[in-house]
């Protein structure tokens, strides 16, 4: 299924993580998941939330560079050994180029979220 991920800008600055979690916290925007990654001069961001409209639009308010984009949300079927690499292997046989990937696992299951270079094409062949 294709969800919306907001992605945010942080400087490499002690606390800056814990602003973007309390901002969201103080108004009631649950975080489903994120990844954190990071150079030298900023820190990359990436999260799912159960509401991105609200979340973008008080990001912003707060200061925070942010964006959002489509991905795919994918379950990873019974969260067994070798299941993520054949939903690899069905979109690089399409050609399409995975962008950045995280994906976590519950007691219920697994899940990956994915960015492509063609994010309607993969949604589209992972639904089959």
């Amino acid at each position: 299924m294709i969800i919306e991920q907001l992605s945010i800008f942080l400087n490499n600055s002690l606390g800056r993580l814990s602003e973007v979690t309390g901002v969201l916290g103080n108004e009631g925007i649950n975080m489903k998941a994120f990844t954190l990654s990071e150079s030298s001069d900023f820190g990359l961001l990436k999260i799912i939330t159960d509401d991105t409209a609200k979340a973008l639009s008080v990001l912003k308010r707060h200061g925070f560079a942010v964006s959002s984009s489509k991905v795919v949300l994918i379950d990873l079927e019974g969260d067994t050994p070798g299941s993520l690499s054949i939903i690899l292997k069905r979109i690089s046989d399409l050609g399409i180029s995975v962008e950045s990937m995280y994906a976590f696992s519950t007691f219920d299951g697994a899940k990956a979220v994915i960015q492509t270079d063609d994010i309607e094409r993969c949604n589209k062949t992972l639904m089959k």
